[in-house]
């Protein structure tokens, strides 16, 4: 009974896009600038796979020693932008020509509909961290009871709310009342984010819940037409729009999206099974804050779970380890950094060097190779070998 798992390490870069400069990134590398920057970094366990021989082979640079346990390369992205919602969809066999939008406030016309879709009036209407848009308008949120209206550099409406204020329905409610707006608009994601917690010490509340843009098809829907169980872990269900998954475990956290893919596998599948893991506090918690020891020790985490997962695979189970962009914590800003990802990929056989690749798409058309479905994919190569053997 064939399984496939794909993780998605939120952010995990290793720089040297060919388009970075665009982007206002040439020279970003979120995993690079982790070694050079913090000290007593170790990832043995990935390192042994292949990741550092990914990172050469994304910059070029001859390396040397033992061959890696697992068959590595990497990929770069093709889609216009460099947001969570467009990485994850590539990955997935669909390629974004134009990019979603992004605002540094929301015009006066599009915030009039949105007042009048929900009524209520917002505060704020500002590019913020979500941390700090707290501490700056929390206690008025809390004495007038308006929602907290921002964005960021990435494609996203986000409305934050006390959860005694406006409790997760109502907020839900309301954020959901804003997609159509949001699909017109070509708004990647509105994000309910609740918090609770006395002035001084607000705190975002696991509740966080995303309304993305509808997505074409992709290789979820294939597989499940053709009798794969699909499965979505941490915000895939969310970025997807819950579609073509037989079901979603959203998670607080990475040690919750481990946990989880240990419960599951631990248990005999019914039929072809594929994950679909997200694990965010990478970019959520590390990149996005610009802080490159805790990104680090994220890292180490990962790895140390990373080192109990390779044992328990067999020659019916695809591993496919990856990222949706970069977001370098030592980069200006506070936005994703365009950026080539890792690949780390186990299957049967000889691990191999699958190269530079030049899509993302590429790991949808293994996937539906991996379980010989049909592919309708615009883009993409399978990374198996003809004999379905890496």
């Amino acid at each position: 009974m064939k399984q496939a798992l794909l993780i998605v390490l939120d952010s995990v870069g290793v720089g040297n896009a060919p388009d970075a400069a665009s982007y206002g990134d040439l020279g970003a590398n979120t995993l690079g600038h982790i070694r050079e920057s913090v000290a007593d970094f170790a990832l043995p366990a990935l390192d042994a796979a292949g990741l550092r021989h990914t990172e050469a082979l994304a910059g070029g640079v001859a390396i040397t020693g033992p061959s890696p346990d697992l068959s590595w390369g990497c990929l770069t992205e093709r889609s216009a932008g460099k947001d969570t919602t467009t990485g994850h969809w590539e990955l997935a066999g669909v390629i974004l020509e134009e990019p979603f939008a992004t605002f540094d406030c929301f015009p006066d016309e599009l915030l009039r509909e949105m007042e009048a879709l929900t009524g209520t009036t917002y505060l704020g209407n500002v590019s913020q961290s979500g941390t700090v848009i707290l501490n700056e308008l929390g206690e008025e949120h809390l004495r007038t009871g308006k929602p907290i209206l921002y964005t960021s550099a990435d494609s996203v409406l986000q409305i934050a709310a006390h959860e005694d204020i406006l409790p997760l329905k109502k907020l839900y409610a309301l954020c959901e009342r804003l997609r159509p707006l949001g699909r017109r608009e070509r708004i990647g994601r509105i994000i309910a984010r609740p918090f609770a917690g006395p002035p001084g010490a607000f705190r975002r509340t696991a509740g966080r819940h995303d309304f993305s843009y509808p997505p074409p098809t992709t290789i979820l829907d294939t597989l499940q037409a053709h009798g794969v169980e699909t499965i979505g872990i941490g915000k895939i269900g969310d970025i997807f729009d819950q579609r073509g998954l037989d079901s979603s475990f959203p998670t607080a956290n990475n040690a919750a999206g481990c946990a989880e893919l240990d419960r599951i596998l631990a248990t005999p599948p019914h039929a072809p099974r594929f994950l679909f893991a997200n694990l965010v506090d990478f970019d959520m918690l590390y990149g996005h804050r610009r802080d490159p020891e805790g990104y680090a020790r994220c890292l180490e985490d990962f790895d140390r779970w990373f080192a109990s997962l390779l044992p328990r695979l067999n020659d019916d189970i695809l591993l496919l380890v990856t990222a949706d962009h970069g977001n370098d914590p030592t980069w200006s800003g506070t936005d994703h950094t365009r950026e080539r990802v890792p690949l780390l990929m186990g299957t049967p056989g000889v691990a191999r060097d699958l190269g530079i690749r030049a899509t993302y798409a590429d790991v949808a058309a293994t996937l539906l190779d991996w379980f010989d479905a049909p592919s309708t994919l615009p883009a993409g190569r399978t990374m198996l070998q003809p004999t379905g053997r890496s």
